[in-house]
């Protein structure tokens, strides 16, 4: 088959795929605008880490943080007890890990429970609360732990638990505990009494798990075996050793974010964003005329796939620094456009057809994205590691932009470069002024 067969029959498929594209960043583009609600059950089949509410109203469904949602902020000072034993770290990494599940039980899973930099203290973000004392005294409630027989009976408390922690062996992710003296005697007469049948251990009221009991545990040590995976064992290991040992949390600060001034700095921060993008698209048509085109369209593909992405992705909450990740990493997608159309460019002004042209602008930028993209990747992961509150909010939104970006460059740019020169768009005139290229 000749070449002019091959881009006569080229030239069909560009336009379907071309079409098909279109309509797909139209109907998504209107469905983050006007926040059509999307049955969230039908939804859950196909993306099972996505909450299951009635409905979901994107984008009002995207995770707002404390400074956008507006809520509570707290500080608590942890201390630990002289007649309590163990590791503090341990121990704070339970107390989080509790307090963390409560909110999360009580209809807060986008709250937040980190250390305090300094390390002894503990600060929550719980956004969109309505009643403030209720969520702050359900945080300060100790955690209650307790065992019960397979009839469903109490026969031990978390008060008898002296260690429990996350063992590796032959393969299998378990979780080592030891009992004082008064619990391994207890555990041991239930344990000789329900040898094959399951004990269960309750946290707060609720099921954490229930091991089936294999043989007698005489001396207070023992093994739950079976956990499935590392962080699973070590998460159960934690909320055990934290309702055994909780610390004691002394309340320092608390602030009440208005949820007004949140919509006033979403507003005002979505006005300048959708201002910049509009500067930046007019600027790119002008300087790059087809190719600023293409660009602008594959920037709209890329903050539809970004904010879809932050909406059903677990852990990302939209604050006003993770907003300033987005707008830095629109910016990173531009730039990578710009230094492929430059290439692109000096391939034309070379006298190569827009064919040729593509396959070697592509080729000599993408050394260039890659370092670029690389190094910020690398900054983002440090911050995101390293950093706390706001900062990983940063880091995080920078982290998935930067990603998306890097994709939407290689990927979506390049096909729609190909496709407007697979149906005729070859003139020299239209990516660049004053220069007589070859048409293929």
């Amino acid at each position: 088959m000749s070449k002019k067969s091959r881009r006569t029959s080229s030239k069909p498929r560009a336009i379907i795929g071309l079409c098909i594209l279109l309509v797909l960043t139209v109907c998504a583009g209107v469905l983050g605008v006007s926040g059509m609600k999307l049955d969230s059950r039908g939804l859950y089949k196909l993306l099972p880490w996505l909450p299951t509410t009635d409905a979901q109203n994107w984008p009002e469904s995207l995770p707002l943080g404390l400074d956008l949602r507006g809520g509570v902020y707290v500080e608590y000072s942890a201390e630990q007890p002289d007649d309590i034993e163990g590791s503090f770290d341990a121990l704070m990494d339970g107390t989080i890990s509790v307090i963390q599940q409560r909110l999360t039980d009580k209809g807060y899973p986008e709250s937040t429970v980190q250390k305090i930099e300094n390390g002894t203290g503990i600060r929550v973000e719980i956004p969109d609360v309505t009643d403030p004392q209720a969520v702050l005294d359900l945080i300060g409630t100790p955690a209650e732990l307790s065992f019960r027989d397979p009839d469903g009976n109490e026969f031990m408390t978390g008060k008898m638990v002296q260690t429990a922690t996350y063992l590796y062996s032959e393969g299998d992710h378990q979780v080592a505990f030891t009992l004082n003296s008064e619990g391994a005697a207890l555990f041991a007469d239930m344990t000789a009494q329900s040898i094959g049948r399951q004990i269960a251990i309750y946290l707060d009221g609720e099921q954490l798990i229930a091991p089936t009991v294999q043989s007698i545990i005489p001396n207070g040590s023992g093994v739950i075996n079976g956990m499935g995976s590392e962080e699973r064992a070590k998460t159960i290991a934690a909320q055990i050793q934290s309702g055994a040992l909780p610390l004691v949390l002394t309340q320092q600060k608390v602030d009440t974010v208005s949820a007004t001034l949140g919509d006033e700095a979403l507003s005002t921060s979505i006005l300048a964003a959708i201002i910049g993008i509009a500067l930046v698209m007019i600027f790119m048509i002008i300087r790059y005329r087809l190719n600023g085109v293409v660009a602008s369209w594959a920037l709209c593909i890329y903050i539809i796939v970004l904010f879809f992405l932050i909406a059903v992705v677990p852990g990302i909450q939209l604050t006003l620094p993770g907003l300033a990740g987005i707008v830095l990493g629109i910016g990173m997608a531009v730039d990578a456009n710009v230094i492929i159309y430059e290439r692109f460019n000096e391939e034309i002004r070379a006298g190569r057809p827009a064919r040729a042209a593509v396959r070697a602008g592509f080729k000599n930028a993408m050394s260039a994205i890659l370092d670029s993209n690389v190094t910020t990747l690398i900054a983002s992961i440090v911050l995101l590691f390293f950093g706390t509150g706001s900062v990983q909010g940063f880091a995080k939104t920078l982290l998935l932009g930067v990603i998306v970006s890097m994709l939407s460059a290689i990927l979506v740019t390049r096909f729609l470069m190909n496709s407007f020169v697979a149906i005729g768009a070859t003139k020299a005139s239209l990516f660049v002024g004053g220069v007589k290229g070859k048409e293929e």
